[in-house]
């Protein structure tokens, strides 16, 4: 029974760790959705909106009744004394005698309705509540923007990096192949040993470079870990081949799209800041205007020389209150003024760089649209350049085994080769990076 119970619990453990080693299977559509709920920075953007809600909602508070209650008891440790003319107390003219008044102990309780009836801050303050709001889901907005961007660089990054394993493990082999057949040509007599060691040399630097990518492989998985919201160490595995995103990210008819500035969340957010500004501005010069309120006070008290508040007999008096508050404001030395006219700059500054905004923005959209033409350009060019260079490579391979050329010219054309290789990888990531960056720069919203 137990040797039965052990194989059950084994069994089970080792599913357990199966399931945790199953990688995480992504496309990039999917990537950019998961980031969205799990990114750091989104899920910091969404508790600003409902930090953001909250605070509106203290605000509206502000000019609803308000209802405070207040217990105040009292135990005369030592009670003060009060002087009585003597003659009052039937003493000498001019002596005092010492009395203390009231009981020692005494409870007051009272509870106050108050109520706003008009504030010039605070209908101001309503105003920048909301706009304070919008800020906030505009932020979520740009956020979002962000994420997508990096995710779809982190994402590409990845596939670059295993697409450089891929061709530098292909080159490996080729050039192992070259140099095994060279080294028994050299054995024979037939050849100098200047092209093996030649052959040595590319071969070394070729295996760095590998060595190099499998590192970088391991540290992209995790940049896009992060990107994404997850551990570094979670196991990814992703569905999208660099040569699918890049026809995929390959669209000419963005290049046509007409841009509206009002429409760019930067832009939006400018003008919300300069809203802010003009609400501060507002804000100040309420202050000028005067502030009425009104309130009802219920209370009851009770007096005792001891501790006696909750018996029966004891007597308890109540009162009660209405009454109404006028603030008006008649002269703060021109303080005031002075904080009027520095919210009247500060607005001022907020209309310039708005309009600088609107300037960049429309450049940006521009240069966004030149480097992504750019960038399928170049990926076209350095698509039949590699297959040049792999043509190139091959006529000097056979060329070298029939002792036609050198070894240096061998190296030189697999040197060219490796770097239209490494070209047409970076082309590609540059197609699928410049279509995220001109999305960004003409506000494409995420899907």
């Amino acid at each position: 029974m137990k040797k039965t119970v052990f194989i059950i619990c084994l069994f089970l453990g080792l599913n357990s760790i199966k399931a945790q080693e199953t990688p995480f299977k992504l496309s990039l559509e999917e990537a950019i959705d998961y980031a969205i709920k799990n990114n750091y920075n989104n899920k910091v953007a969404a508790k600003n909106i409902d930090a953001a809600i909250k605070r509106k909602w203290e605000t509206t508070t502000i000019g609803l009744p308000q209802i405070n209650g207040t217990v105040d008891y009292q135990n005369w440790l030592k009670q003060q004394v009060s002087l009585l003319p003597g003659k009052i107390a039937g003493g000498d003219p001019g002596t005092f005698v010492p009395v203390a008044f009231g009981t020692k102990q005494n409870i007051n309780a009272s509870v106050r309705l108050s109520q706003l009836i008009f504030d010039g801050s605070y209908l101001v303050g309503l105003q920048s509540a909301k706009t304070y709001l919008k800020i906030s889901e505009q932020a979520k907005e740009k956020t979002e923007l962000t994420t997508r961007e990096a995710v779809i660089n982190a994402y590409g990054n990845v596939l670059v990096t295993e697409k450089s394993i891929d061709i530098l493990e292909s080159n490996q082999r080729i050039l192992q192949k070259n140099l095994n057949e060279t080294q028994k040509i050299y054995d024979n007599g037939l050849t100098e040993l200047e092209n093996v060691e030649q052959l040595q040399i590319t071969l070394g630097t070729l295996e760095n470079n590998l060595r190099n990518a499998k590192r970088l492989k391991e540290i992209s998985y995790q940049m896009l870990n992060i990107s994404l919201g997850n551990s570094i160490n979670k196991k990814l595995e992703l569905t999208d081949s660099l040569e699918s995103l890049t026809m995929l990210n390959t669209d000419l008819n963005l290049l046509a799209q007409t841009f509206d500035i009002n429409k760019h969340i930067d832009y939006q957010i400018a003008q919300n800041d300069r809203e802010s500004k003009r609400l501060l501005m507002k804000l100040e010069k309420s202050k000028a205007l005067p502030s009425l309120s009104a309130f009802i006070n219920y209370g009851a008290s009770a007096n005792s020389d001891s501790f006696a508040f909750f018996d029966s007999d004891q007597e308890w008096f109540d009162y009660s209150l209405f009454g109404v508050t006028l603030n008006v404001p008649i002269f703060s030395s021109l303080g005031r003024s002075a904080k009027t006219a520095q919210a009247r700059i500060e607005l001022e500054n907020a209309d310039i760089r708005l309009e600088e905004i609107e300037q960049n923005l429309n450049l940006q959209a521009q240069t966004a649209k030149s480097e992504y033409q750019l960038s399928i350009e170049n990926y076209e060019t350095a698509k039949k350049n590699m297959a040049l260079a792999e043509r190139i490579e091959k006529k000097q391979q056979v060329k070298f085994f029939e002792g036609i050329s050198s070894s240096f010219d061998l190296s030189q054309a697999q040197n060219q080769l490796y770097t239209q290789q490494n070209n047409y990888v970076q082309s590609m990531l540059n197609v699928i990076a410049k279509k995220a960056q001109l999305e960004n720069a003409l506000n494409i919203p995420v899907k």
